[in-house]
């Protein structure tokens, strides 16, 4: 795990900027360091570098497909604590840029495989190892990897990628640890907001320029937020952790269908994590104005980074979008989107064969679904098979769950152990 995080494997939307050196080296280390999976498996590069390994089974008829990625994002080191790609092994945690998103999930993926093999195992049913190259930009490995498969034929039986992990504290009255399976993702757009105007010298301000009318349309957006819905997976979250739950609040969640609309303001109100359950989600996350400081800018441009709810469409929320700006000098331009994805059951011996692995390695966890807010590569997914999962099997504290994409990641030895045993498990044991 320390020797795949030291190598820099970011990804940048410009594939000119991207250390090419530093992906060549990941593959070579990551050969070396499972000789007995690349031994034994057949190894197919897919899309501009993405690895799609095929163990052969003794049957064909469920094949088991177990994703990762081993992209990173970019690190703004001085905000780090330390070196982001120090790969330091303490006594109790591995630190660095990749730890939970998503090179821990590979590690353990591996490492079931690796340990099966010197055991002599050999699958009942064939087992796809499909691990992405460039998902922190959306890139075409993922897409490949299932095109290939397609054209080989293959419906996998159960895909499962990173997403939910094991995690305390997000539940009103659950004293249990949760382990949330993913059973969809929210689909996502990125926004460009823009205005012009006529520019000039500084020194001559005229009021409502482009700026005021940006400055006013985010400010729109911010009090206007998307109506809020409890969602089927959603409610089925509620309803199986509500039996878990002690006190008063046990009798309420029992009767979560009929409190459709109440339990969804109740979670706007809990706070951003549990508000983005029930809501499409707009974030401003760039701004660009003026050139210069002494110049009054002709063009204004924001990007939103919208995560999309369940029932709705790109194509629905650029068009509240607009109802919500009121504003015709504002322009609405849809750099990339995607609608959100079908669900997979919560149900049947696909999310047993899940839940069962999570007994085995965490005892004390209720397994229960949820609708993923990230994006991953397990999207693509969705077009060759019904039953796709986003679970980490990772222990997460808030702080960690915090660090993903942010500062001072890490995982815990514990939870990499619990992780190999989960996808050996997966692998030995399902049906």
């Amino acid at each position: 795990m320390s020797a795949l995080v030291r190598i820099p494997t970011v990804s940048h939307p410009d594939p000119g900027h991207q250390d090419d050196v530093a992906f060549a080296r990941f593959v070579k280390t990551f050969e070396a360091s499972y000789p007995l999976l690349h031994e034994h498996l057949d190894r197919t590069t897919v899309g501009p570098g993405g690895l799609l390994f095929h163990w052969a089974g003794d049957s064909a008829e469920k094949p088991l497909v177990l994703m990762a990625h081993w992209d990173v994002v970019p690190v703004v080191e001085s905000d780090w604590s330390e070196d982001p790609f120090s790969g330091r092994v303490s006594a109790t945690d591995v630190h660095g840029r990749g730890t939970l998103d998503d090179k821990g999930s590979l590690v353990v993926i591996c490492e079931a495989v690796e340990t099966l093999l010197a055991e002599g195992y050999s699958p009942e049913q064939d087992v796809y190892l499909s691990f992405g190259c460039d998902e922190e930009v959306a890139g075409t490995a993922a897409v490949e990897a299932v095109d290939e498969l397609r054209s080989r034929g293959v419906t996998p039986w159960l895909v499962i990628d990173e997403g939910g992990a094991v995690v305390e504290g997000v539940f009103p009255g659950l004293r249990r640890p949760a382990a949330l399976v993913g059973v969809a993702e929210k689909g996502l757009l990125d926004l460009e907001i823009t205005t012009a105007d006529q520019g000039g010298h500084a020194a001559m301000p005229r009021q409502g320029g482009a700026v005021a009318r940006l400055a006013r349309a985010i400010g729109r957006l911010d009090q206007h937020p998307f109506p809020v819905t409890l969602t089927d997976p959603a409610l089925a979250m509620v309803e199986t952790l509500g039996e878990h739950v002690r006190g008063p609040l046990r009798a309420v969640l029992s009767r979560a269908g009929s409190l459709r609309p109440a339990l969804a303001q109740a979670f706007a109100r809990m706070g951003p994590e549990t508000a983005a359950v029930v809501r499409t989600t707009v974030a401003i996350t760039r701004l660009e104005g003026s050139p210069a400081a002494n110049v009054i800018a002709a063009r204004a441009t924001a990007h939103a980074n919208i995560r999309i709810q369940l029932g709705e469409t790109v194509e629905s929320v650029v068009a509240r979008l607009g109802d919500v700006i009121k504003d015709r000098t504002i322009e609405l331009r849809v750099v990339s989107g995607s609608n959100p994805t079908s669900v997979s059951p919560s149900d049947g011996e696909q999310f047993d064969a899940i839940r069962s692995a999570v007994a085995v390695t965490y005892p004390d966890a209720v397994t229960a679904p949820y609708v993923m807010m990230q994006a991953s590569d397990a999207r693509h997914f969705h077009a060759i098979s019904d039953h796709v999962y986003r679970f980490s099997p990772f222990a997460m504290t808030r702080e960690q769950r915090d660090s993903i994409h942010g500062v001072d990641e890490y995982i815990s030895l514990d939870a990499l152990g619990r992780g190999v045993a989960f996808y050996r498990h997966l692998i030995a044991e399902r049906p």
